[in-house]
């Protein structure tokens, strides 16, 4: 609780020394911990701080919007974590009486994921974690008349039943079809008999034999299955389309009202199914939230396009909330994940700059996140700073970040032990810091707070957003705002965002729309992608069987796959090490694809390696699409007048109709002149590369198979990786030879972005 009358303290300035802080901070410090911490802060601050403390925001109209852990927990609290129940009435939702939340659909990790497999639906998991982080007491109170402490031991139930995830082999179906045996008897017993009821109806609906869609419910969080049961028995069971606006609205009130969240008030940003494109610095270009999050590309993010199976519908209770909010909060969370692809909903962000009265506030992440934050474009040898989160979103949503935010709300580093930042960096996660004169310069005004919680970084070491501290560093906030009239006075600053904020293509960005709705040969209704791959495989033999399953596991994570890929072999199977003919002289590859039988070949030693199965596997799948293109090859020692120390690898080519390959043959003969293979002057079929005794190279088979499963996830093209390594070079830095083979690889990536996986929309 804010002591008024604590003593003010000095310490060290900001992370820019000589950037002062603001009277507004200095309030808003003194509020979270009864301390300041610099000399010049305002007079009778303790007066002030008072004032802030009886200025009530409950009237105020709130629209947060984001996805993640980073949403439901400003919203109430980290529902994830086993202790929430002891203090679940905090945050926003506290704050706030009129508090709409709009909540990102593009996730597709874990559950969510494994519904989005056979389920033509939205990312529903975000959903979840919001209606639980949303209950209220008096929702509680007023649906089955509970009292403290009864309503916190409601919560507690609700916690273990909404967060229980059944295991990934044997799960209990039982537990499906009655959640309440996750509970003690006396407890499920002190349950209202409706709740009871309907958590035994909802479960029951999607598991065997019931009558909803059946899911299997083996990894899934039972709170995610509850939740598709209610939007699809409001959507009648359909399974040929996606439940509609309509249907995920009733499925969502009816979650909400069983659980003590206000219905109505929790939105899905879009009920049309989607995912997200990543295109990297180097011209990569790939399909997948979860997948961006645990590629290590060592290449930073240049832009994210939220992809959708037709024209996204947005409740106009959404534009309604935004448009009529007087504070409107981007949630801590996922920079390119959480908030931007809300932000590329057209009619959202077109709300957003309607509103001309709210105030604005981007609640910045702590830390850098790995496959987001962790590489700068500007300088790529650190992560982000808080500025280039706004170059983000300036680059990313159509007509830049102006009209977004008027205020970015960050942790204040200073107060962070450092003991507990050493075993921070010690795990590789490192702070977003301020850079509080550019961000100025941006036009927004920085606030620093100290927006964790005390307890857990005693207790646990870590530093995470407290719910009650951030709710309560936004109302002082507009406790100033409404009182001064300065929080939001801007700067005429020298930096403009559309001026700085350029694609790294080199020319001006004109901020397009980054939406796009995918052409019907990349439908990205997920249950439908996955259906195709597992029909093209169905005729297809595998010895073992379970190739079958760890190349289906493949392209469901690597969606860039397209099922057109996966026609060009016939078997795949484990050779052992007494029959694997294959010379490891120039490579260590134990994968391959043979032309001969149309075979994926996997050496029998890889089966106790799944990693290294899985990465091989899709080498050898790589090979496979260019077929059977080679007619003969063979070396040519002192051909043509060459010298003793010169020798030439030449191939010649089947002719088209022979090949089974899936370039055609402008492609292939682009490709082959990419692996440096030369055509011959009077017979264009053949080609050969001149080497250095000694030299080696990757033949124009390997080379594919190593760049196709590179460019899918590095992790499994690691030789690549080396290989490609001068892409991470400015061409200015090289030498010449350095900076023409840079250009070359270059135009390989951009040739399988464009002609292997079809992503030509850029």
């Amino acid at each position: 609780m804010l002591n008024p009358k604590a003593r003010l303290t000095s310490s060290a300035n900001s992370w820019e020394s000589g950037m002062s802080r603001t009277p507004v901070e200095h309030l808003v410090e003194f509020v979270l911990t009864g301390s300041v911490t610099a000399p010049d802060a305002p007079p009778r601050i303790d007066q002030l701080a008072v004032a802030v403390c009886d200025f009530s925001a409950r009237n105020i109209r709130a629209a947060v919007i984001g996805g993640g852990t980073g949403l439901s927990t400003v919203v109430g609290g980290n529902s994830q974590m086993q202790d929430w129940p002891d203090d679940p009435f905090v945050g926003l939702k506290q704050e706030f009486q009129q508090l709409d939340v709009v909540v990102c659909t593009t996730d597709d990790g874990g559950s969510t994921g494994g519904l989005l497999k056979h389920l033509p639906l939205i990312g529903i998991g975000d959903l979840r974690k919001v209606c639980l982080s949303s209950i209220l007491a008096s929702n509680l109170q007023r649906t089955y008349g509970l009292e403290e402490p009864g309503a916190t031991e409601r919560v507690r139930q609700l916690q273990t039943i909404l967060n229980f995830r059944f295991p990934a082999k044997s799960a209990n179906t039982n537990i499906l079809k009655d959640p309440l045996l996750l509970l003690k008897k006396f407890q499920a017993k002190a349950l209202p008999e409706a709740l009871r009821k309907a958590l035994r109806e909802l479960g029951s609906r999607v598991a065997p034999g019931g009558s909803g869609p059946e899911i299997d419910p083996a990894n899934h969080c039972l709170g995610n299955l509850i939740l598709a049961s209610a939007i699809f028995k409001a959507a009648g069971d359909r399974m040929d389309r996606p439940p509609s606006q309509f249907d995920i609205r009733r499925g969502l009130d009816e979650v909400c009202l069983l659980f003590g969240a206000t219905p109505g008030r929790i939105h899905a940003a879009t009920s049309t199914p989607g995912q997200l494109l990543f295109r990297y610095l180097n011209g990569v270009e790939v399909y997948g939230q979860h997948k961006a999050s645990i590629s290590k590309r060592r290449f930073p993010v240049d832009r994210v396009v939220a992809e959708f199976v037709r024209t996204p519908s947005i409740s106009s209770a959404v534009c309604r909330a935004i448009e009529n909010a007087d504070l409107i909060i981007y949630a801590p969370g996922s920079l390119y994940t959480s908030i931007l692809p809300v932000l590329q909903l057209e009619p959202v962000v077109a709300a957003i700059r309607r509103n001309r009265n709210a105030l604005k506030i981007l609640g910045a992440n702590a830390w850098i996140q790995e496959g987001e934050t962790d590489i700068s474009l500007r300088n790529e040898a650190r992560g982000f700073l808080i500025s280039e989160l706004i170059e983000a979103y300036d680059r990313n949503v159509a007509g830049g970040a102006k009209g977004l935010f008027d205020i970015v709300l960050s942790v204040n580093l200073e107060h962070i032990p450092g003991n507990i930042l050493r075993n921070y960096a010690l795990e590789g996660k490192i702070p977003i810091h301020l850079d509080r004169g550019r961000v100025e310069a941006m036009g927004l005004r920085p606030i620093e707070a100290s927006l964790f919680s005390p307890e857990h970084e005693e207790k646990e070491k870590v530093i995470q957003h407290d719910a009650r501290r951030f709710a309560l560093a936004i109302r002082s906030l507009l406790h100033s705002q409404a009182s001064l009239g300065k929080v939001t006075d801007r700067k005429a600053g020298a930096l403009s965002l559309r001026q700085d904020c350029r694609s790294k293509s080199g020319a001006p960005d004109k901020r397009k729309s980054a939406l796009r709705c995918a052409p019907d040969t990349r439908n990205p209704l997920l249950c439908n992608y996955y259906s195709a791959i597992k029909e093209a495989l169905s005729h297809k033999k595998f010895q073992p069987a379970m190739l079958r399953d760890t190349l289906l596991d493949l392209a469901w994570a690597n969606r860039d796959i397209q099922p057109a890929h996966l026609g060009f072999f016939r078997e795949a199977r484990v050779i052992s090490p007494a029959r694997w003919n294959r010379s490891t002289e120039w490579d260590s590859v134990l994968g391959y694809y043979d032309p001969e039988d149309s075979c994926l070949k996997i050496h029998e030693s890889l089966i106790s390696k799944p990693e290294r199965l899985r990465e091989d596997l899709l080498i050898a799948l790589g090979e496979s699409l260019l077929g059977r293109y080679i007619g003969s090859r063979r070396w040519l020692e002192n051909k043509i007048n060459l010298m003793r120390h010169v020798r030439c690898y030449e191939i010649s080519l089947r002719p088209p109709r022979e090949r089974r390959c899936f370039l055609s043959e402008a492609q292939l003969s682009a490709y082959l002149k990419l692996a440096r293979m030369i055509p011959d002057s009077k017979d264009p079929q053949t080609y050969r590369i001149m080497l250095r005794k000694g030299e080696g190279f990757l033949p124009p088979g390997l080379l594919f198979g190593l760049t196709y499963a590179w460019y899918l996830n590095n992790a499994y093209g690691s030789m690549m990786d080396y290989e490609m390594a001068l892409l991470r070079w400015p061409a200015k830095s090289l030498m010449p030879y350095q900076a023409k083979e840079r250009i070359r690889k270059q135009k390989l990536v951009d040739f399988f972005r464009s002609e292997v996986f079809n992503h030509r929309s850029r």
